[in-house]
């Protein structure tokens, strides 16, 4: 779809150099799949926690897995539809990322909480919830791209034609 008949076009940022660039569209791309995982994994545990009656820990190791596989078919079908890794391997390696980011998450906390003695919930939240999901979106972004959808030819993003929401 051009950037002309697209709700994006609308926007101010829409005319700029960097909104119309291979990157922009990926990152949008990325961030929605990432948006659409996010209420899956948030859906699946509050309905496993309440009518379902789990217990916490199996509710979010479901619902983690859930939210992964949302986000690989949102990235695959999405965002890089254009290249041709896919399969079980790369959806391996994808989880693996994802597993990799919420230990960055863990990590932030757990420095927050134990090594600087930050202990409030506040502290906790924006450890954990902020600044440990911006490193980890980060985290993931990197590793989605180069590790699991390197594109055609030699790892370097040359199949990466542009996104589904662009």
């Amino acid at each position: 779809m051009p950037l002309a008949r697209s709700p994006f076009a609308r926007s101010p940022l829409a005319h700029s150099r960097f909104a119309r660039s291979p990157l922009a569209q990926e990152l949008l791309g990325f961030a929605t799949a990432g948006i659409l995982a996010y209420a899956a994994d948030l859906g699946l545990f509050v309905w496993l926690r309440g009518p379902v009656g789990l217990d916490p820990l199996t509710a979010k190791a479901l619902s983690f897995v859930a939210g992964c596989s949302v986000a690989y078919a949102g990235n695959a079908l999405g965002t890089y539809r254009h290249t041709t890794t896919r399969g079980p391997r790369q959806y391996v390696i994808f989880f693996a990322v994802n597993i990799a980011g919420a230990l960055v998450q863990l990590l932030c906390i757990v420095l927050s909480h134990y090594g600087l003695g930050f202990t409030s919930q506040r502290a906790d939240t924006v450890s954990g919830a902020g600044i440990g999901m911006a490193l980890a979106t980060v985290l993931r972004f990197w590793g989605t791209r180069t590790l699991v959808f390197r594109g055609v030819r030699g790892g370097r993003g040359e199949g990466r034609v542009g996104s589904w929401t662009g």
